[in-house]
């Protein structure tokens, strides 16, 4: 006897279309997403841009912010694959209604309400303080370095800018002495108004090479030049009137400036040195909720606490009871910004170089509130709340980098990418509060 098996005609056409909602199952988190910012939250900043009547309907605002933000939530952030998304997958198209921007509508309305975008962080937070999954009881503070959208390759010290500007200006200017050579000839041979005067190709490239470096070089010099950026003199030794006279500092030979992404730079990681920007974030302890975050073009930690304090206060109305940080934010002034505020800290002592030049020994640090930070964590042993970092904000970097294949940033410039990392933030509050 043949076996049965069901019908399957593929020609098949529906009397009643399927409805949207249709698409997936109930409790998907595509239909969480969309009634959450069509019902819950407030997008007039970004509606109030539409107010001419003339021109053909564009996409709905409310629709593209969402699409968005479940793409951020699915680790898709390019706009070609977000397009490609909305015309394949029905999980997609239940955000959309089947509508089927394209990748260019995406990318624009993107960099359009990057701002807008970005602050949907503390709207999301809200929701997240309402449904009681950012109870600020330890909140735990650190920086993960994200690749930049640049190339370390295309990032060049400025003492390799001074060899290579003189070089390539002989260079140019040869090429420029055997192109007028050679237009000279030409005019004798073919007359001065028949074409083939032009500057060959090559020398234009070259040319625009150098000007590229001059300009890093002047960016460069005018950093150095910064009033910000000027050393201390060193401890128990006077300024000398020349130091303070001299207002033409030039930056160190190490000194690198990126063409692709100038604000990005150089950082150290793990796994090596490669073109980023330190991202910070504060995450609750309670339901890993981020309820703070920023983005800062420096290796360095140790400037970030009380930004990120000041963050958490302004996101939320009050101070965390508790907060934990690795040794990267430690110094005596935020340990006393943590006394000050009735903060109760967890920050890992940095030790300190013994100053006898024969001796690399690490000694503890001399300060009153550092002896008594280390006491206290020393004092907890493994019970000790410093702990809790293992468990809140380090696998929140894990779920947002390689859990949801955060290769790079796709935006360029501190500006852009402080917006990109809030719509980061922002997806990951979004799946936790999907998931309470």
């Amino acid at each position: 006897m043949a076996k049965t098996f069901r019908p399957w005609d593929v020609e098949q056409r529906w009397l009643l279309p399927p409805s949207v909602n249709e698409l997936v199952p109930e409790g998907h988190l595509a239909h969480f997403v969309r009634d959450t910012f069509r019902d819950e939250l407030d997008l007039s900043s970004i509606m109030s841009e539409y107010g001419e009547e003339r021109g053909f309907p564009p996409f709905h605002p409310v629709m593209m912010t969402a699409l968005l933000m479940y793409s951020y939530c699915q680790g898709i952030y390019a706009s070609r694959r977000i397009a490609k998304a909305c015309v394949e997958r029905v999980d997609f198209m239940a955000v959309t209604g089947r509508s089927q921007p394209d990748f260019r509508t995406i990318g624009k309305f993107r960099k359009r309400h990057l701002g807008a975008l970005a602050s949907l962080f503390q709207q999301v937070l809200r929701l997240c303080q309402r449904a009681g999954m950012a109870q600020l009881g330890h909140v735990a503070l650190d920086g993960t370095k994200i690749k930049a959208n640049a190339s370390k390759r295309k990032a060049m010290s400025y003492g390799r800018m001074k060899e290579a500007e003189p070089r390539l200006a002989l260079e140019v200017q040869s090429w420029f002495d055997q192109a007028a050579a050679l237009d000279a000839d030409d005019d004798r041979k073919h007359g001065v108004e028949r074409s083939g005067d032009e500057l060959p190709h090559w020398v234009v490239n070259k040319e625009q090479r150098r000007q590229r470096i001059r300009a890093a070089m002047a960016q460069l010099e005018a950093e150095g030049n910064s009033p910000d950026d000027d050393p201390e003199p060193p401890t128990g030794r006077a300024a000398r009137p020349s130091d303070e006279a001299s207002n033409d500092v030039q930056p160190s030979d190490k000194a690198q400036l990126n063409f692709t992404d100038p604000e990005s730079k150089i950082m150290k990681t793990g796994d090596g040195f490669i073109q980023a920007y330190n991202c910070q974030a504060a995450v609750d302890g309670a339901h890993q909720i981020i309820v703070a975050c920023d983005v800062i073009a420096k290796q360095n930690d140790n400037d970030q606490l009380v930004p990120m304090l000041d963050h958490i206060r302004r996101n939320l109305g009050c101070n965390p009871r508790e907060l934990s940080a690795d040794r990267g934010y430690f110094s005596e002034a935020n340990l006393g910004a943590l006394r000050r505020r009735r903060i109760r800290g967890y920050v890992a002592v940095k030790k300190e170089r013994m100053k006898a030049k024969s001796s690399h020994r690490r000694v503890p640090p001399r300060g009153p509130l550092a002896i008594e930070m280390r006491r206290r964590i020393d004092r907890g042993g493994y019970r000790s709340r410093y702990r809790l970092r293992k468990t809140t904000v380090e696998p929140v970097f894990g779920q947002i980098k390689p859990g949801r294949q955060l290769a790079r940033f796709s935006l360029r410039g501190l500006t852009a990418v402080k917006g990109e990392w809030a719509m980061l933030c922002t997806a990951h509050n979004l799946l936790k509060l999907a998931r309470r």
